[in-house]
C-alpha cells in the first residue's frame, strides 16, 4: 500500500497543479472576442440613440403618422415620405425580381455546371462587379439605360423607377451569385454522389437535393441583396429623376428614402433636418423587420 500510494501521490499533485495552472491566453481571447461582440452591440445602440435624438422635432411636429403615410414633402410645412417609401420598396423589389433568379442560375452554372476554367474566368468577373463604385453604375445608368428607356417607350425622361430597377438588379448580382455559390459549394459531396448513383439527372439533382440544401445560404445572400438596395443612393440619384410625389407606375420619376437624406441634408435645418434624420429611423425599421420577415421564413422552411 505504502508503495502504491508513493506511486499515486506525483500524479494526483501534477494533475492539482495543471488545474491550478491559469491559462492567460485563453482568457486574453476570450474577453477579446467578447469585447469585440460589445463594440458591434454598442455601436448599434448609439447609433440608433443619435438619430432617435434627433428625429424628435420632427415627429413633435408631424406625428408618426403625419411622417409615414404623409404624401406630400414639401419643407417646412410637411413632411410626408409616404411616396419615398413606395419608391423604395417598389425598386428594391424589382431589382429583386430581376436581380436574384439571374444570380442564384448564375451561381449554379458557376459552381456545377461550367468547366472548372470557365468557372474560374467568371468568379473575378463577378467579383469585379462587386469592386465598382456605386457612381460608375450610377454613370452607366445615366449615360445607357435612361436614353434607352425613353426611346423605347417614348416618355420625356428616361429618369424612371424603371431605370432604377434595372440598375439595381445589376448591382445585387455580384452578393447573391458570390454567397449562392459558396453555400451551393458548401453542401457535402456525398449528397450529389448518392442522387446520381441512384439514377437521378444531373439537373433534378442540382434543382431537387443542391439548391434545397444551401436554402440558408442563398437566402442569406438574398437577404444581403436587399439590404444594398435598399440602402443605396448614389446610383439610384443619377438615375431616378428625384420627384418627391408619389409615382403611379414604373415609368415614372421617384425619390427613395435614402436619396431624400442624401439630397437635402446639406442645407436642412431645424425641423427640416430633423425630418430626414426621422426618414433614416423609417428606413431603418424598415430594413429590420424585411430582414426578420426573411430570416423567419428561411428558418420556418428549413424545419
Amino acid at each position: 500500500m505504502t508503495i502504491a500510494n508513493n506511486i499515486e501521490n506525483p500524479t494526483k499533485r501534477s494533475s492539482l497543479k495543471a488545474k491550478d495552472k491559469i491559462d492567460w491566453r485563453e482568457i486574453f481571447f476570450k474577453y477579446l472576442f467578447l469585447s469585440s461582440a460589445a463594440i458591434g452591440i454598442l455601436s448599434l445602440i448609439t447609433i440608433g440613440y443619435f438619430i432617435f435624438r434627433e428625429s424628435y422635432d420632427a415627429f413633435a411636429q408631424s406625428g408618426i403618422t403625419g411622417i409615414v403615410f404623409g404624401m406630400d414633402w414639401l419643407p417646412p410645412a410637411l413632411y410626408g415620405i409616404a411616396p419615398m417609401i413606395v419608391a423604395s420598396v417598389v425598386s428594391t423589389a424589382g431589382a429583386v425580381v430581376l436581380g436574384v433568379p439571374i444570380g442564384v442560375l448564375t451561381a449554379i452554372f458557376i459552381a456545377e455546371v461550367a468547366p472548372k476554367r470557365l468557372a474560374n474566368l467568371i468568379r473575378p468577373m463577378i467579383e469585379l462587379l462587386a469592386g465598382i463604385p456605386s457612381v460608375v453604375y450610377g454613370f452607366f445608368g445615366l449615360v445607357i439605360i435612361v436614353p434607352l428607356i425613353q426611346d423605347v417607350f417614348a416618355v420625356p425622361a428616361g429618369n424612371t423607377i424603371l431605370a432604377g430597377v434595372i440598375v439595381l438588379s445589376v448591382m445585387i448580382l455580384p452578393t447573391v451569385i458570390t454567397v449562392s455559390e459558396t453555400s451551393i459549394r458548401a453542401v457535402p459531396r456525398s449528397y450529389k454522389e448518392g442522387s446520381l448513383a441512384l439514377g437521378a439527372s444531373h439537373m433534378f439533382t442540382i434543382f431537387k437535393l443542391l439548391v434545397p440544401a444551401a436554402r440558408s445560404g442563398i437566402m442569406t445572400g438574398v437577404i444581403l441583396g436587399v439590404a444594398r438596395a435598399l440602402g443605396e443612393t448614389m446610383a439610384i440619384i443619377m438615375v431616378m429623376g428625384n420627384s418627391p410625389a408619389m409615382p403611379e407606375g414604373l415609368l415614372d420619376s421617384a425619390r427613395t428614402l435614402t436619396a431624400n437624406i442624401a439630397i437635402e441634408m446639406s442645407y436642412a435645418t431645424g425641423v427640416h433636418a430633423s425630418a430626414l434624420y426621422a426618414t433614416g429611423i423609417v428606413l431603418l425599421v424598415f430594413i429590420m423587420m424585411l430582414n426578420a420577415a426573411l430570416l423567419y421564413l428561411n428558418r420556418e422552411r428549413a424545419r
